[in-house]
């Protein structure tokens, strides 16, 4: 086995028994040593390969909760509406995207956000229909909650003014009854069915290298089983560079238990992950389900996708057969019902459940996620992209709001990542809104609720050894220490020692995966 000496750097372990280093021997894919270069080479031994980091800041390997990698690479060929401010400029991108395209395909992308465009106004399926009256067009809003639709895509999917709202979902309709091409929550299924990857493999190929190179090692893939097979074939190939720790769709939740998959299953490259349950909406959508309703828009409080009866029943079938549960809640009335079934259910031993997103709460409803051991894999960014959002639509509301420092006194378990392609998966921009609580541009000043901020150190523990535990694998990964994993990134930028702003603009410079050099920048 070769024994490989990365010098020079200065290391941040996460290790509160050796916090700081100048030298990692590693031998295949775990550490062997870690300390000051004569103590890593003394116990590397004779002709060890050496590895000079040129004085970079090295990291545990950053690690996202919470991403959905083949709607990632969806988006990397579709049309981007996330910056566009109005209906026009958004119908014009889409004409322009569709000219490109050949007769038979579908015209995907979105990441539209109505909220913002002058005027705020819900767009509807005869505004595509103008620009694009042949081709399906089928448009996820920024939140992935909302899908806006064109009448050939309604037509494919067999959805008319006869088609019944489905449980948990909404057909918005005219006064004549006619769908008007938004379509919510579960509503949006039939759609997303029709959403069919070419080479999905590929695709997630060249996602990894884009991963790697924003210093993520691993990641908590929330997506499909056509996702899963595609990690399954790079795995069998060797092509895998990052490790996944997959979930399982709810709609595949019996499927996975007559095969017999277990949470944790697999090896350090692939394993299986949490059964994905939604328990309402999102806030963007105007149907995350609150306690009150939304301001100016008495009486909707939003939309429960899940009943809380069916909550306990997947909960528990999920459970009995070794399947750990990670469920999707943002209104403080959707996070309640979920920490009321997780209770209702009660502990399994070797199983971590956890609440997605997790980002409008009870104050009370803290000490309850914290005593049943339930997991916040939340999103920092979402917090900044969302303040002008919360303070319209949950105005007066006594909630406790990505309330990252409530829960972490709670004792709640935190652990971070992007909802890419939501937000971008760039992990240091995370960092930066979890410390500051501020957008990019440094708004509001002093930052949205400042008490709610975590330290740096904080706030890269739950982006690594907080992720880590929440999927059981906190063993072997979020630490460099010897015995663990090889995985660790060297940087540009020292979060411990430069400012938020320094560590927002942070460029990775070289990610090691199990010991090997899998990305570095040219």
């Amino acid at each position: 086995m070769s024994i490989r000496v990365y010098r020079n750097a200065a290391i941040r372990t996460g290790d509160a028994g050796n916090p700081s280093a100048r030298a990692m021997a590693v031998a295949g894919e775990r550490l062997l040593a870690v300390g000051t270069e004569a103590e890593v080479r003394a116990a590397a031994g004779p002709g060890a390969e050496l590895v000079d980091l040129a004085g970079a800041a090295v990291l545990p390997g950053l690690y996202d909760a919470h991403i959905h990698t083949a709607q990632y690479a969806h988006s990397l060929g579709a049309v981007d509406l996330r910056d566009v401010r109005s209906l026009d400029d958004a119908l014009a991108m889409v004409a322009a995207h569709a000219a490109r395209l050949r007769p038979g395909d579908w015209l995907f992308g979105g990441r539209w956000n109505s909220n913002t465009w002058v005027p705020p106004r819900q767009p509807d399926r005869y505004a595509l229909d103008s620009v694009c009256p042949e081709l399906p067009v089928v448009l996820p809003s920024v939140d992935g909650h909302t899908v806006w639709a064109n009448s050939a895509a309604l037509r494919l999917a067999g959805i008319d003014a006869d088609t019944p709202d489905p449980v948990g979902g909404e057909i918005v309709r005219d006064e004549r009854g006619e769908p008007t091409g938004i379509l919510r929550e579960a509503a949006c299924r039939p759609l997303e069915d029709l959403i069919v990857s070419r080479d999905l493999r590929e695709q997630l190929r060249v996602v990894q290298d884009e991963l790697l190179a924003l210093g993520l090692t691993s990641v908590h893939d929330i997506d499909g089983e056509d996702c899963r097979a595609a990690y399954l074939e790079l795995r069998e190939a060797g092509e895998l560079k990052l490790r996944v720790h997959k979930a399982i769709p709810l709609v595949h939740l019996e499927e996975a238990i007559a095969e017999g998959r277990r949470t944790g299953q697999g090896d350090d490259w692939f394993r299986t992950g949490p059964v994905k349950i939604f328990s309402d909406g999102a806030l963007g959508s105007h149907t995350c389900h609150m306690s009150e309703p939304f301001a100016g828009e008495h009486p909707n409080v939003g939309i429960a996708v899940t009943p809380y009866e069916d909550l306990v029943k997947l909960f528990a079938r999920a459970a009995e057969n070794g399947i750990a549960v990670a469920t999707h809640a943002i209104g403080d009335q959707a996070n309640h019902l979920v920490i009321d079934a997780y209770e209702a259910v009660g502990r399994t031993p070797g199983l971590r459940h956890r609440i997605e997103h997790a980002q409008h709460l009870r104050a009370g409803d803290l000490a309850r996620m914290a005593r049943l051991g339930v997991a916040a894999s939340m999103q920092p960014v979402h917090c900044t992209s969302d303040i002008d959002l919360v303070d319209t639509l949950l105005a007066g509301q006594d909630l406790a709001s990505y309330a990252w420092r409530g829960m972490l006194d709670a004792g709640v378990g935190l652990a971070f990542g992007s909802d890419a392609p939501v937000e971008h998966p760039n992990p240091f921009a995370a960092l930066y809104a979890a410390v500051t609580r501020t957008r990019p541009d440094g708004t509001p000043v002093g930052g949205w609720q400042p008490e709610q901020r975590l330290t740096m150190a904080e706030a890269l523990a739950a982006h690594t050894r907080g992720a880590a535990h929440a999927a059981g694998e906190e063993d072997r990964k979020g630490v460099l220490a010897p015995g663990m994993l090889a995985d660790f990134i060297a940087v540009d930028t020292d979060p411990w020692l430069e400012s938020p702003d320094a560590v927002l603009r942070t460029q990775v410079m070289t990610t090691v995966v199990g010991g090997e050099i899998r990305w570095q920048r040219g």
